[in-house]
């Protein structure tokens, strides 16, 4: 009976857009991240750049947030509005966290394996972005929306075995030396992980969605 009458009331589709606009902020982050996994002397400047985009993200939110309560009819239910941008939103918030970290502590080189979780989130990001632009036509793409979200969920696996490799291998370069340099690349790997636990939230996020709206 809801679905008969929502089809009846016109949508406030504003949100689509808002969502597509903080889709990119992650791309942008997640680009700022791999270019700060390059280390060198760009590091301060890539750092910058994702603290710049996460209070973008943050704005974008909270516009969204605000057009929930403001909102008569919503595309789907207002709680799944508003956990879905959370998520995103906590996703670049956890890229910021990594690029403060490696401004904390003064990082200008990193792992190998770092790096190539680098490239994992900028594919999760991209991902992410298709999956929002479908969110408008949800049940006609629905399909599709799974396989993308299985793709991230898969690229989020792929993470975690690069997260153990690169820590183990930490571990064996620096265990009769310093000490404090592999709790730190502990630490750098640890928030790279939970980027990516962040883009599989956001994934079965968008999964459960589909299964409430189909």
């Amino acid at each position: 009976m809801l679905r008969w009458f929502q089809a009846l009331m016109p949508r406030e589709d504003r949100f689509f857009a808002l969502y597509n606009r903080h889709a990119q902020t992650l791309v942008q982050g997640a680009e700022a991240l791999r270019e700060l996994l390059n280390g060198g002397p760009g590091v301060s400047e890539a750092a910058h750049k994702i603290i710049a985009y996460e209070t973008q993200a943050d704005a974008i939110a909270r516009d969204v947030l605000l057009l929930v309560r403001r909102t008569f009819i919503t595309p789907f239910d207002r709680s799944d509005i508003k956990d879905l941008i959370n998520t995103l939103d906590d996703t670049i918030d956890q890229m910021q966290k990594t690029a403060k970290a490696i401004l904390l502590f003064e990082v200008d080189s990193v792992e190998p394996e770092m790096e190539e979780m680098g490239e994992r989130i900028l594919q999760a990001a991209k991902l992410t972005v298709e999956v929002v632009k479908l969110l408008g036509s949800l049940r006609e793409n629905s399909a599709r929306l799974n396989a993308l979200t299985d793709q991230i969920i898969r690229l989020e696996d792929d993470s975690d075995t690069l997260n153990d490799v690169g820590i183990r291998n930490l571990f064996k370069r620096h265990e009769n030396g310093n000490a404090m340099t592999y709790i730190v690349g502990a630490e750098i790997y640890n928030h790279l992980e939970r980027v990516m636990d962040r883009f599989e939230d956001v994934a079965h996020r968008v999964a459960g969605i589909v299964i409430e709206q189909v």
